[in-house]
């Protein structure tokens, strides 16, 4: 594989316990590192990873090229879709789960699926209603989990599997197949 030209953004994050690299959907590097940690081992680190970065950078180009962008008319469509299905699968989750929430705000957003303030109110990504069902139940389980922890904790992905029937890895291996926005 031909060398692929790429920079680094580096992101100092005082939650990061450990340096970690992501390909965002959109296919910019981003090098996560621990307030703490050193910009120039970081950076070794990263060259070290080079051929992953590459390898993750062409996945997310495939992925980008198999799903143009939503011209604005269909974003409007998808739109009334969301705010009709996604507030009926969450409340039918909550009710489910007994796992209780603020207020749903539903937007637009390109770069994740949903949120969960540390007040409890949630927001969902329009662009789930064109996903299955089961994914959009999962990740409403997902932020209503974040209810309960506001972290990735063990303890959190241990609430998340037994509202998932033991299926949390397989359903966020799914998800990866979709990017919001496109």
């Amino acid at each position: 594989m031909a060398p692929v030209g790429y920079t680094v953004e580096v992101v100092r994050s005082r939650r990061a316990r450990r340096i970690s690299l992501r390909v965002t959907p959109e296919g910019r590097v981003r090098l996560i590192i621990p307030w703490w940690g050193s910009k120039r081992v970081a950076l070794a680190w990263a060259e070290s990873r080079r051929e992953w970065i590459e390898r993750a950078l062409e996945r997310a180009r495939a992925r980008r090229s198999e799903c143009p962008p939503m011209t604005p008319r269909e974003v409007e469509e998808l739109r009334k879709v969301a705010k009709v299905r996604l507030p009926q699968t969450l409340e039918r989750v909550s009710a489910r789960t007994g796992l209780r929430y603020g207020r749903l705000t539903i937007r637009n957003s390109r770069s994740r699926w949903g949120s969960c303030s540390s007040e409890g109110n949630i927001s969902l990504s329009l662009h789930l209603a064109r996903l299955p069902e089961e994914l959009v139940e999962y990740v409403c389980v997902h932020e209503l989990c974040h209810t309960v922890h506001h972290n990735h904790s063990a303890e959190f992905h241990s609430l998340v599997n037994l509202h998932t029937a033991g299926l949390e890895k397989e359903l966020a291996k799914q998800l990866k197949n979709y990017i919001p926005g496109r």
